[in-house]
């Protein structure tokens, strides 16, 4: 996969990725946390990230239980504690984070009890993308001062402050965000297996669109390929004919406008979507012209005619497509700031941090995604897919084939 990567046979090495997990998982499941570590040193190994993280995030013990963990890469803890369906007590997760933390830096004493203000600050500085990630508030308080009173130095005054009150005081106001409860499931998953699938099933079977996402399942993304092609009866996660391919993901590449521009400038046929600070709604939009830098700092528009906005809710039946009503100012373009619908959903500044991003009643868009005239919110994670319809396994090994016989 690698090598065809660096061939630059893109199609190739995701076909060859996508058997790997289909037709070799046994063999992926023996050498799993070698296979996990590695396939995140490579951003475009996303199947097979994402193939690790599904079993981890229900099987959450066949990574945290190896002492081999500590040497995961940031950005592969990171993808797993993001996920609202990771099947661990809020405190294992926290325990694990510390370890990995302070096995980043081995010169710190082996008793917290004996540290120094230094030595907190070398460790939070080491967790500074991890610790908001921690649902603190889903702890009970036995937890709390078990586990984390012990390392309350690294989370901040406020935050600790707010912490002590929500457990003396469970009705009182705090300003921090409080994160929801993780969706543990009720019954206990059964052992793992690995599925049987023949080589004709891999041919001729309609592939499942593999969710490399960590805000969206497979069947929201079968929904949003329904709304591109107008479907009234939505696709299923068999049929669903589009690629997801990932460009961007805010914990990744950054929640900045410049990360914006570099990343997905004139890119075409673009799925956005964030997941909103507090709430937990999830919210994006379709622009299938893509987004254009302007020279100046003057806010631009692009004509649009097919682009829509989208609210995502539990039950699909209540979800929101809401679809251009004036094409002429339907997509907008700001140096200074990010993915922008018109006026009705938009990103600017630091889209992370404060009140960054906003999102109206309709303007552009033929209805509001919301109750209120205007929501102003933070995003705890975005992301930007750029689709395309799929192609079959066998004219991907011919394309490659032929592009490497014509390159010779």
């Amino acid at each position: 996969m690698i090598l065809a990567y660096e061939f630059f046979l893109d199609e190739l090495a995701k076909y060859l990725e996508t058997h790997l997990t289909i037709m070799e998982a046994h063999w992926l499941n023996l050498n799993f946390n070698r296979i996990y570590n590695q396939s995140f040193q490579n951003d475009k190994l996303q199947k097979l990230q994402d193939w690790c993280n599904d079993i981890i995030a229900k099987y959450p013990d066949k990574i945290f239980e190896y002492r081999d963990f500590i040497n995961l890469q940031e950005n592969a803890l990171i993808s797993l504690i993001i996920r609202d369906d990771l099947q661990m007590k809020e405190v294992k997760i926290w325990n694990n984070v510390i370890e990995w933390g302070i096995a980043q830096n081995p010169g710190l004493p082996s008793d917290s009890k004996t540290w120094s203000q230094e030595n907190f600050l070398t460790l939070k500085t080491t967790l500074r993308n991890l610790l908001p990630l921690i649902r603190y508030f889903q702890m009970s308080a036995d937890d709390i001062i078990d586990s984390v009173r012990p390392y309350q130095q690294i989370l901040g005054k406020d935050l600790w402050d707010d912490i002590s009150t929500k457990f003396m005081s469970p009705n009182r106001h705090i300003r921090s965000t409080i994160l929801p409860p993780r969706r543990i499931l009720t019954q206990p998953l059964p052992s793992r297996k690995i599925p049987q699938v023949t080589l004709a099933q891999t041919f001729l079977q309609p592939n499942a669109t593999k969710s490399f996402s960590v805000i969206i399942d497979d069947a929201q993304m079968a929904i949003i390929s329904s709304w591109v092609d107008k479907k009234f009866d939505s696709y299923s996660v068999t049929n669903n004919p589009y690629e997801f391919n990932l460009l961007l993901r805010g914990t990744r590449d950054g929640f900045t406008p410049e990360s914006f521009w570099n990343l997905c400038n004139e890119q075409k046929n673009i799925v956005v979507v964030m997941k909103v600070v507090g709430t937990g709604e999830i919210l994006g939009g379709y622009n299938p012209v893509g987004w254009k830098k302007p020279i100046t700092d003057k806010k631009s528009h692009i004509k649009c005619n097919k682009s829509f906005i989208f609210s995502l809710k539990n039950d699909i039946k209540n979800s929101i497509c809401s679809r251009v009503n004036k094409p002429e100012s339907a997509i907008s373009c700001r140096v200074t700031g990010g993915p922008a619908f018109g006026k009705d959903l938009v990103m600017f500044t630091t889209f992370k941090k404060g009140k960054s991003c906003v999102c109206r009643q309709a303007s552009s868009y033929e209805k509001s995604l919301q109750t209120k005239k205007s929501t102003i919110f933070s995003v705890v994670e975005y992301e930007i897919f750029q689709i395309k319809k799929k192609i079959s396994a066998k004219n991907v090994i011919n394309t490659s084939i032929i592009s490497v016989f014509t390159s010779v």
